[in-house]
């Protein structure tokens, strides 16, 4: 007989179990080495200054037109400045309603307008306008609108913005045809055949990959029914015919306001019609060349067609200098910040 009270135990025996692998320490801490002390992934933190390392950058390789810019707008009317600055910032706003234009769904102002603003600081860093439709289609897509949608509607912008500026071009050369003086500004036969050339080369070589590849076939097809059926149900409501076709005139109009006001307070002489008319040519003609920002290949267009209209050289390259100054270098601090703002939030 055992001396054990077996009778008197509260329950069954405990079974004996298989030891599971034993975690040490060492197996989760990478995890939480990717997280901050609030929560936050440390590599988001890190994605939200690369803005910041960005503008040091460019700050650092792009000095001169700083300094050069900043002594010229010293002597500058302030006035004027302040009225260029007042045009800058309605472009976001004309961004923001052009983008709204083409989106069915009402987007939430506050943040399209943020994301507007970040866009700009993003268009800066790279060409042909690729950062700011980044930044717009990963807004689009954290707001519910699909990767085909989105797409759809950043091709409806890039169509609608060069058509609207032609309009406006049009309605210019109706209204001052006497005052503009266009002789110089007509391009010669063999600049006409060159860009026909190539856009015909351009639709010829969209036309062989559509027949001969068929895996681009598919998605092109189901990417251009979805833009067509997004622009015919936007163009049945007049608030999203404003918003795109009223914005996307605005905009030029606004770049012209900005250049014409930091001209006048550095006494260029030309008309406001002028200057317009110069920027709607000189973007028109050269703005298919892939820059950030279109910087370069629009600056030295503008400053020939000031040129032209009797602007002295010196006065007009100080006044496109001015002009990028306080349309990139003003707002591009805020702009990155706002970017890291946003995807903090995880907005973007």
């Amino acid at each position: 007989m055992s001396l054990l009270p077996l009778d008197k135990l509260p329950g069954p025996l405990p079974t004996a179990t298989t030891p599971g692998p034993v975690r040490s320490p060492s197996t989760t801490l990478p995890h939480s080495r990717l997280r901050s002390s609030g929560g936050t992934p440390i590599a988001l933190r890190a994605l939200s200054l690369l803005p910041l390392l960005l503008i040091a950058a460019w700050a650092a390789l792009d000095w001169r037109t700083v300094s050069d810019g900043a002594a010229q707008l010293a002597s500058a009317d302030p006035w004027w400045l302040l009225s260029g600055f007042f045009f800058m910032c309605m472009g976001w706003v004309a961004a923001a309603c052009v983008r709204q234009g083409v989106i069915p769904e009402r987007l939430p102002p506050g943040l399209l307008l943020a994301s507007q603003v970040a866009a700009g600081a993003a268009n800066h860093v790279l060409p042909a306008s690729i950062g700011a439709h980044a930044v717009t289609l990963r807004f689009l897509q954290r707001q519910g609108i699909s990767l085909a949608r989105g797409t759809a509607s950043l091709a409806l912008y890039s169509l609608v913005k060069p058509l609207a500026k032609t309009l406006v071009l049009l309605v210019f050369l109706v209204a001052f045809p006497g005052v503009l003086g266009l002789a110089e500004l007509v391009p010669d036969e063999r600049t006409l055949h060159l860009v026909a050339g190539g856009v015909g080369i351009g639709l010829a070589v969209a036309a062989l990959l559509l027949t001969f590849v068929r895996p681009l076939r598919r998605p092109i097809l189901s990417f251009v029914r979805t833009a067509l059926t997004d622009a015919r149900l936007l163009h049945t409501r007049p608030s999203r015919v404003l918003a795109l076709w009223g914005g996307a005139a605005a905009t030029p109009l606004l770049q012209a306001g900005v250049i014409a006001s930091v001209g006048f307070s550095l006494g260029l002489p030309l008309t406001w019609a002028q200057v317009t008319f110069a920027l709607l040519v000189a973007s028109t003609a050269v703005g298919a060349v892939p820059a950030p920002g279109g910087i370069g290949p629009i600056d030295a267009a503008m400053v020939f067609a000031m040129v032209l209209f009797g602007a002295p050289l010196s006065l007009a390259t100080a006044t496109i200098i001015g002009y990028r100054v306080l349309t990139i270098w003003v707002p591009l601090l805020p702009g990155m910040l706002v970017l890291s703002w946003l995807v903090q939030r995880k907005v973007l």
